[in-house]
This record gives C-alpha cells, sequence and structure tokens, in this order.
C-alpha cells in the first residue's frame, strides 16, 4: 500500500471519530416561519417548511417527513435519518455527513453540493419522481435493498468514502461529483454523467458503465476489475495507477485518456477511439508493460 493511500485511510479513520460540530448553524428545536412550524422529535412532521441553515447534528429525526422542504445549508451530520422523506425538498449545499439514511426517500429532491460523506445510504431512494397518472403496477416503489439514484440530479454532490454497493445509479447527473473512496462495486451507472467527478481510489469492480461519460474525471488509482466501460466516454480521463483488470472497453472513446501506470491485465479493447491516449509505464492486457500503446 502506497505511503498516500495509508494518509488518506488515516485522514478518514480520525473524521469517523471526531464529533458533529455546528458550521454556523443555529441551534434548532422548532423548523419553519410563520404558521408552518413544527417540532424537532423523530417522526416528526414537517412538510413544507422553510428553514434554511438548521442545526439538526445528531438528532433522532427517524421517519421524519420533510416533503417539499425547503433547508437549504441544513446540518444533519450523524443524525438518525433512517426512513426520513425528503421528496421533492431543496436541500442545497447541506451536510448529511455520518448521517443514517438508510431506507430514507429524496425522489425529486434538489440536491446541489449536498454532502454524504461516510453517510449510510443503503436502502435511500434517489429516482425520479413518479409522475401522476401511472398504473398501479408502475408506481410501485423501487427495491430497498440499495441505494436508488436512477436518474438524479447529483451535481456536486459529495459521497467521499461512502457504502454505495450496489447502487442504481443509471442515467444520475454526477458533474463534478464527490466519489474518493466510495464503493460501488456491482453499481449500476449507464448512461450516468461523470463529467468532471473525483474517483479517486474508489471501488467499481463489477460496476456498469456502458454508455457512462467520464470526460475529464480523475479516476486515479480506481479499482475497475471486470467493469463494463462499453461504449463509455473517457475523454482526457485520469486513469493513473488505475487498475482495470478484465474491464471491458469495448467501443469505448478514450480520446486524450491517462493510462500512467494502470494495470490492464485481461482488459477487452475492440472498436472505439484510443487517439492521444497516455500508455506510460502501463500494463497490457497481455502482462507486457508499454510506454506506447496498448
Amino acid at each position: 500500500m502506497r505511503p498516500r493511500t495509508l494518509v488518506a485511510l488515516a485522514a478518514v479513520g480520525l473524521a469517523v471519530v471526531m464529533p458533529a460540530a455546528s458550521f454556523g448553524a443555529e441551534d434548532t428545536a422548532t423548523l419553519g416561519t410563520g404558521a408552518k412550524t413544527c417540532t424537532v422529535k423523530h417522526h416528526a412532521s414537517c412538510p413544507g417548511i422553510t428553514h434554511h441553515r438548521a442545526n439538526l447534528a445528531g438528532q433522532n429525526l427517524r421517519g421524519s417527513h420533510f416533503q417539499g422542504s425547503k433547508m437549504h445549508h441544513t446540518d444533519f451530520r450523524q443524525a438518525n435519518l433512517r426512513g426520513g422523506h425528503f421528496e421533492r425538498a431543496e436541500l442545497h449545499h447541506s451536510d448529511f455527513r455520518q448521517a443514517d439514511l438508510r431506507g430514507a426517500h429524496f425522489e425529486g429532491a434538489k440536491l446541489h453540493g449536498v454532502d454524504f460523506r461516510d453517510a449510510n445510504l443503503r436502502g435511500a431512494h434517489f429516482e425520479a419522481p413518479k409522475r401522476a397518472g401511472k398504473t398501479v403496477r408502475q408506481a410501485q416503489a423501487a427495491p430497498s435493498c440499495n441505494p436508488n439514484c436512477s436518474g438524479a440530479d447529483l451535481r456536486g454532490a459529495n459521497f467521499t468514502g461512502a457504502n454505495l454497493t450496489g447502487a442504481n445509479l443509471a442515467y444520475a447527473n454526477l458533474l463534478g461529483a464527490q466519489l474518493a473512496g466510495a464503493n460501488l462495486t456491482g453499481a449500476n451507472l449507464t448512461n450516468a454523467d461523470l463529467g468532471g467527478a473525483n474517483l479517486t481510489e474508489a471501488n467499481l469492480s463489477r460496476t456498469n458503465l456502458t454508455y457512462a461519460s467520464f470526460v475529464s474525471a480523475n479516476l486515479t488509482d480506481t479499482n475497475l476489475t471486470s467493469a463494463n466501460l462499453s461504449y463509455a466516454w473517457l475523454v482526457s480521463a485520469n486513469l493513473t495507477y488505475a487498475y482495470p483488470l478484465s474491464a471491458n472497453f469495448t467501443g469505448a472513446w478514450l480520446v486524450s485518456a491517462n493510462f500512467t501506470y494502470a494495470n490492464l491485465t485481461g482488459a477487452i479493447f475492440s472498436g472505439g477511439n484510443r487517439f492521444g491516449a497516455t500508455w506510460y509505464y502501463a500494463t497490457c492486457p497481455n502482462g507486457t508493460v508499454t510506454s506506447t500503446s496498448c
């Protein structure tokens, strides 16, 4: 394990034991303004409230309802929000670090710049909201075994270190998202847009990345073992030290991608475009090391 990896792991360990602290938010016992208010407690009923910069760090809000609420810059760090409802809520730049969000609902929520570092998102729902007029069969809830973020707008969201194993992020907008160290093993990112995203040291093994866009994304030291990158766009992506062992790059667009020190043993290349890609000391699919082209 390289020294920088050990430093990163040490930093994560320190972050886990640090207590939640207010970042300028007021201590909050009541949420809302005017006639629309609610009391902070578990199973709180707070739909449609407006309350920015609330301090709810460490609170037990299990099963609470915040549908349609406007709660920008809210501190939810280490809060128990299991089974909570945030459908169509506006939560821009709110902080959910280390929060328990198991089974929480974010369908149609606006999450620009939200921080989900080290949050427990098992069973959380981020898919597009159901439209009126759907049949009963079509309106059934998505499976709750893994996070469902299909079609979600997660631009700039911070999932650093988050466990997103088996997550459904198909068609999700993850432009500029922070996914460093995240576990996305077996996840579905078909047609997802990860342009400019940071996936340093993330685990994308056995992940479906078909038609996904990684334009200018940082995939340094990323585990892409057996990932399906068929027809993916990796233009100007940085895959330094990445290990896409046995990954499928059929039809992938790799123009100006950087494979410096990458290990591509067993990877499949068929079609696509590798013009201008960098291969400095890269290990090719047949096991040979090259600095020209695989």
